[in-house]
């Protein structure tokens, strides 16, 4: 079982953010599930292929913010995005070879999160602590279980009590003119078109 959670953060508004604090974030985030999961792919996949049986796991940990945007984030919502398509490619390669890829998006109390989301790491039930960071782990052990073998590609959201899937991009309405648009004609067509479409989720801070 290998389990990815290591982070940072370097919180600014898009247009302040600077490319060292960019390149920061997501060298932790982004690349450092990448470097692990290279490596136990490549050892699982010499193993499968040698004819040894394989059943292991992978539980990535993305973020609401990968999933739907973070005002003043914009790096780590960009990593944190980034950690959740890695997760679906991951799971769609590696499934041949025993491999369950999954990945959590978790609300709780951290070093990282207390001072900068106070208000809402701050808990109101005096008989359980919704945002204590332990409320996590009961789901990351399960999916390094023997028994989510056949769950894989799929993003968990958790928060206390709470466990939700998460559905993701998906298609929606379309239009098909059968050859190549002129731009002038796209006005009425674009607008009918997200006139069918559910609203987007809205961001974070927003």
């Amino acid at each position: 079982v290998l389990v990815n959670n290591a982070g940072i953060v370097r919180d600014r508004m898009f247009a302040n953010t600077s490319e060292e604090e960019f390149d920061a974030v997501t060298a932790v985030h982004l690349k450092g599930h990448f470097a692990t999961m290279k490596h136990a792919a490549a050892y699982w996949r010499a193993k499968s292929k040698a004819g040894e049986s394989v059943d292991a796991r992978i539980i990535n940990t993305s973020s609401g913010a990968g999933l739907q945007g973070s005002v003043g984030q914009a790096n780590y919502s960009a990593a944190k995005a980034g950690i959740a398509a890695l997760t679906l490619v991951a799971a769609a390669e590696m499934g041949r070879y025993g491999v369950s890829v999954n990945a959590i998006a978790p609300s709780a109390r951290t070093r990282m999160t207390e001072t900068v989301f106070a208000d809402m790491m701050s808990t109101q039930d005096k008989d359980f602590d919704a945002m204590a960071p332990e409320n996590i782990s009961p789901l990351v052990v399960w999916l390094g279980s023997v028994e989510s073998r056949d769950v894989t590609g799929r993003m968990f959201e958790v928060e206390g009590g709470k466990i939700r899937v998460a559905e993701g991009w998906a298609h929606g309405p379309e239009t098909d003119k059968g050859a190549k648009w002129d731009p002038v004609e796209l006005g009425p067509v674009v607008t009918e078109l997200l006139a069918k479409a559910r609203p987007p989720v809205p961001v974070y801070g927003a």
